[in-house]
């Protein structure tokens, strides 16, 4: 199904050489051209996230090379598809992670071009700009606890970095599943934040959190997902009951390895697992349940502030580094 934009050039956000915000440049650039098996999208918003942070810093690993287009997600509509991918110019689809805005250019610009496998097709008449918030947010969220805890309705759910944007999200999934949720936060001051979102049980968590947990749920929790990484494994192990798991997903302390690891530190009869998943884990069917849910008041989407434009894309960099406001950064493209 071929549908080429008109135009020639796009403005986007190029990353030409590591460094702070003024390394995120707005130029004029080629409208990227589409290889068979993938479609090019024309970007309505997406969502700023640490990873962008790492890569615009030059802290990325060997994947990143520049110069480079940044933006790991990104939502809009279908600009060119291959005829029998079933995907019309103008169809809404959401498109995340696969080596975007690493390895290849990404969301940060009025158009990209992924594999056609990376694309989730969606209806909604949601705001781009609640929209933008979701894909890897939800993904990861969904991911984890549907794949990495297999979560039940009537179990019991630690998250321990309640106030990452995919703590929020793995919050809102997990009470729409039937889930009592407690989560964490390291500033007392945030627990509302959580409890606005359905957590049962804010935490503030102080890096000794398995007695609090023991003390809600005297023979610990079913699952817990850990997003704060490596530091506090240990301990959220130790929340966890005989034969529940733990999913390891995020590490927001910066600390992806344990020196001199022994298995025997993992409790006995406790399941440690992770997750790391790709928009291929999100299908399509389950997106377009969050969006209506979404829709119906069920579900609240946490946006910490929307940005309008490529202008404004370092403010919200900005305003993912201060970490102030917990939720999703959003930038919405102009028509």
């Amino acid at each position: 199904m071929s549908h080429p934009t008109a135009a020639t050039t796009m403005r986007a956000v190029v990353i030409t050489r590591p460094g702070g915000l003024d390394a995120l440049e707005i130029k004029d650039v080629p409208v990227p051209a589409r290889k068979p098996g993938w479609v090019r999208i024309r970007v309505k918003a997406f969502g700023v996230n640490e990873s962008e942070v790492t890569t615009r810093k030059g802290e990325s690993d060997a994947e990143v090379t520049y110069p480079r287009v940044p933006g790991i997600e990104g939502v809009g509509v279908v600009d060119e598809a291959d005829e029998d991918s079933g995907l019309r110019p103008g169809r809404q689809v959401a498109t995340m992670m696969g080596g975007m805005g690493r390895s290849f250019d990404g969301a940060y610009a009025q158009y990209v071009t992924v594999p056609a496998g990376q694309v989730i097709p969606f209806d909604t008449g949601l705001p781009w700009d609640v929209v933008g918030a979701l894909p890897e947010m939800f993904q990861t969220a969904y991911g984890s606890l549907v794949t990495g805890l297999d979560l039940r309705a009537g179990q019991t759910l630690l998250i321990r970095g309640g106030t990452s944007t995919v703590g929020l999200t793995a919050a809102t999934v997990a009470k729409d599943l039937g889930v009592t949720v407690l989560s964490t936060t390291r500033r007392p001051d945030r627990a509302g934040d959580l409890r606005a979102v359905g957590v049962d049980h804010p935490l503030v968590d102080d890096g000794a959190l398995a007695d609090q947990v023991r003390e809600l749920v005297p023979g610990g929790v079913d699952a817990a997902l850990e997003l704060v990484g490596c530091s506090v494994l240990a301990d959220t192990l130790r929340s966890v009951r005989r034969h529940g798991t733990v999913c390891f997903t995020g590490a927001l302390a910066d600390q992806w390895t344990i020196p001199d690891f022994s298995p025997f530190m993992i409790p006995g009869g406790v399941r440690l697992t992770s997750y790391a998943g790709e928009a291929a884990d999100l299908p399509a069917d389950v997106f377009a349940r969050q969006l209506q849910a979404i829709a119906d008041g069920r579900l609240k989407v946490p946006v910490a502030k929307v940005y309008r434009g490529l202008e404004q894309v370092g403010d919200a960099h900005a305003g993912v580094e201060s970490g102030a406001t917990p939720g999703k950064h959003v930038v919405v493209l102009e028509e």
